[in-house]
Formats: structure tokens, sequence, C-alpha cells
């Protein structure tokens, strides 16, 4: 089965792999050969067998502050409250008290996600039928509402590398639904052009990471090429994130990654490169190249669309730098993708 753009659910598993490496353990390689009938499904596979492992280790906890009113003493005596209670003519003592619980935001953002599934119809029954009995042990953790999420308030250790995997699923999948819900889709909505732009470019990265260990590999941010004096002004200049930034010795490789739906935009009727794209694949090689040596070279990486015509493109500075356009096909079998990756650093 396949998504947008004809890629198969199988290589959007094997781009996870490399995003998360907690998929490479763990007893996930099952997953690979099983059918899917979409990305949700897959999803659904994923976050289940997560959930599963979770709870082997014992779900997340941290101490909250639990307000009740009890027979005997337990914790910290509230004045007022217990006053209240005096006078409602109840023996009753008002406490405050530290609890280890379960119910947080870890474990509150994987419970409303499983509940928007759950709520799909483009999910396999017996996935639904897995997820529903892991819910049992979620039963005192409350849902949310994901506008509400304060993604950057997660931390994660070593010990915690199965939530960051199920959660960044779990954004997909919510944010997936904030769009669709805005734009009146009751539907499970397609998995976003943002949504797998964020996959490609990590998938890409961690295969760099893994595969070719001799680059240093990394997400950058290049520095503006500005004097000193301009330091007050320089504040205000916008943020340069490389997405990919490989290093060999003197040389540096630049890879900014793209998924649209539409890669040209038109220009009376012409098929053209995306002006801002080229822009910002220049301005971060001319400012990586401070010294003008001609060793930053830039990539624009595209995934193929079903157009007839793809990005190609090589382009080279008066410095000697090289700007170069390509297109991976993500809908090939898997092996060529990752040879297409191995060619696109020999150049």
């Amino acid at each position: 089965m396949t998504i947008d753009r004809t890629i198969p659910i199988k290589n959007i598993y094997y781009m996870l792999t490399y995003a998360f490496k907690e998929l490479r353990h763990n007893n996930y390689e099952y997953i690979a050969g099983e059918s899917f009938d979409n990305i949700y499904d897959l999803f659904a596979e994923i976050i289940s067998k997560g959930i599963a492992y979770l709870l082997k280790q014992g779900l997340h906890k941290e101490y909250a502050i639990i307000e009740d009113t009890l027979t005997t003493l337990r914790g910290k005596l509230d004045i007022q409250g217990t006053i209240k209670e005096k006078i409602s003519q109840r023996t009753c003592l008002a406490c405050e008290y530290d609890e280890l619980t379960a119910n947080n935001l870890y474990n509150a953002i994987v419970k409303t996600t499983v509940n928007l599934l759950l709520g799909k119809s483009d999910i396999k029954i017996e996935r639904k039928r897995s997820l529903r009995k892991l819910m049992l042990f979620f039963d005192g953790v409350d849902t949310m509402n994901p506008s509400f999420i304060r993604w950057d308030s997660l931390r994660y250790d070593r010990n915690s590398r199965t939530y960051q995997m199920l959660h960044s699923l779990c954004y997909f999948i919510l944010k997936n639904q904030l769009l669709s819900t805005e734009q009146g889709d009751t539907k499970m909505p397609q998995f976003s052009d943002e949504h797998m732009n964020l996959l490609f470019q990590r998938f890409v990265i961690e295969y760099y990471k893994r595969h070719h260990p001799e680059y240093k590999a990394s997400a950058k941010q290049i520095k503006w090429n500005v004097s000193d004096n301009s330091v007050s002004s320089s504040s205000m200049l916008p943020i340069m994130q490389s997405d990919i930034t490989l290093t060999l010795d003197e040389r540096t490789l630049i890879i900014d990654t793209k998924y649209y739906s539409r890669n040209f935009q038109e220009h009376f009727g012409k098929p053209t490169f995306h002006s801002s794209n080229i822009y910002q694949i220049h301005t971060y090689v001319m400012n990586e190249d401070k010294d003008h040596t001609g060793n930053v070279d830039g990539l624009l990486l595209y995934a193929k669309t079903a157009a007839d015509i793809q990005p190609y493109g090589n382009f080279k500075t008066n410095d000697g730098n090289i700007l170069m356009v390509r297109t991976m096909d993500l809908s090939r079998d898997f092996e060529h993708i990752k040879n297409d990756l191995d060619k696109l650093v020999i150049y």
C-alpha cells in the first residue's frame, strides 16, 4: 500500500527506523514484514508496540500536589480548607500532599493520541482492539486538548527514548488532526507535506550519521558573515538553520531537504526553481564560506513528485562553490534510495 506520491508504506517505515533509533531495537523489526493500509495504520502498530514496551518498564511517573479531605493528617495541613470543614460540621482535615502519579503530560499525550486513532475508520480492527487493551493501564491518566500541549516542555534522557519516539509520532498525528479540523475535514488527513518534510530531513541526516561516519553530520546554525560593528543590528537577523551539514576535512556540504506537492514555481507559464529555495541555499553557502575558499557547497534535495519535469541543476559561484539541485524518488526500492544517498556525497 502507498500514500501520497506512491511512496510505499514500507519505505515510510524504513525512514522512521533511521529517524528514530528506538525502532531498530526492542523487537520492532517484525513490523517491516506487516501489511498496512495507510500510514496511520502503521503508526497505530508502532504506538501499540511502544506502549507495550513502556508498560514493561513502568509508565513515567511524576510527583503531583494532591488536595484532599482526610480523617487523618497527611502531608501539609490546609488551614483554610480545614476551617471550612469545621464550619460544615465535618470532622475531616484538608490536606496537601505529594503523590507519585502516572497522570502527567508524558502519558496524557500518548492517551490523547490513542483515543484519536480509536475514533478513526482508517485503523484496522485488530489494531484498535490491541490499543483498547493497552489503554486499561492508562485508566487514571487524563486526556487533553492537543492545542494546549506544551511540546517544548518535554525532556528526555537515555531511559526515555521510547517516549521520545512515541511523542514524535503523536506530534505528527495530533498536529495533522488540528490542521484537518481547521479545514473542516472530519476524515483522517493525509500525512502533510510539512510533516513529511520533517521525516525526510531527519531520515537523511541519520542515514549519513549511520552509513558515512567519515563525515561530521549535524544540523548546525550558520552564522551571518557580518562585521563586529553591526552587533546591535545583527541580533535582528533571522536564524540560518541548516537541515544537514556534512563536513569532511576542509570541505563542507550543506543540504536542504524539500518535500513539496509542487517542486517548481511558474513564471509567465514557465517552470522555474523556487526562488526562495535558491536564495536560501545560496545565502547559507556564502555565509558559511566567509573566507571565500570555495570549499563549501550546497544541495537542494527535493522529494520526487508525479510531475513530468523534476528539479535538477548545477551552478558554480565565482569563488568555486557548487550549488546543486537534485530529486530523490522515495517510491523506489529502499536499496535504490540508499544508493542514491551514497552517490549524492560523491560529486
